[in-house]
């Protein structure tokens, strides 16, 4: 989606009753941000819009911080998707797998990421499992319409529940500490595990690519 390197449009200030709701839908599809949404979006900061090529609208703070982006395309349908700095940030508020190694050359060169590359040895689909109760935030207390779900990875790197189709997810890479690119399933992760072929990820933002590389100061 983003092989070639961008050229933004200007910036346009949104106004403030299209901020509360992307502020909402942003913590509607990632809950795990809850406590750290006022450090994400600060109350008295500005929110503004980026228009990219190919339907692709993204978000930032202050005119230098991207946060999200949301892409028309029959793939993402306007999904937000975060971008990989603010996945870095909070690396824990979002769902992942992870590739082997083989399959890293592959997604950094934008190539549609496919199931092998996560049922290998070195891959990492989600494993369903019990995790210990967690205390809730201050944050939560104000947006109550929230409810932060008790999920993440093990220590293997199994997160805790299966993902579905149309999903964001971040990938993470083996022997990599930061996640490498980020993107919305083709496919659900149980169908990726009893398949075990097909494609999984058909447009992903990645490390090194014209989103990641664009200046927007």
């Amino acid at each position: 989606m983003f092989k070639k390197d961008i050229t933004p449009s200007p910036k346009q200030k949104l106004k403030s009753s299209i901020q509360r709701n992307l502020r909402q839908s942003l913590l509607t599809t990632y809950p795990l941000l809850m406590p750290f949404i006022d450090d994400i979006i600060p109350k008295k900061a500005s929110l503004e819009q980026i228009k990219l090529p190919d339907r692709v609208s993204l978000y930032v703070i202050d005119g230098t911080t991207p946060l999200f982006f949301q892409a028309d395309t029959p793939s993402q349908q306007n999904t937000i998707v975060p971008h990989l700095k603010l996945v870095h940030r909070f690396p824990q508020c979002f769902p992942t797998i992870r590739i082997d190694r083989g399959a890293i050359r592959f997604v950094l060169s934008g190539a549609t990421l496919m199931a092998p590359g996560l049922t290998s040895k070195g891959g990492r689909l989600p494993l369903p499992h019990e995790r210990p109760p967690r205390e809730k935030s201050a944050a939560e207390a104000e947006e109550s319409e929230i409810e932060v779900p008790n999920e993440g990875a093990d220590e293997e790197g199994h997160w805790s529940r299966e993902l579905e189709k149309g999903e964001p997810v971040v990938v993470l890479a083996e022997g990599k500490e930061e996640a490498c690119a980020v993107g919305v399933l083709v496919a659900g992760t149980k169908e990726i595990k009893e398949k075990g072929k097909g494609p999984v990820i058909e447009e992903a933002h990645s490390l090194g690519d014209g989103l990641w590389r664009m200046a927007l100061d």
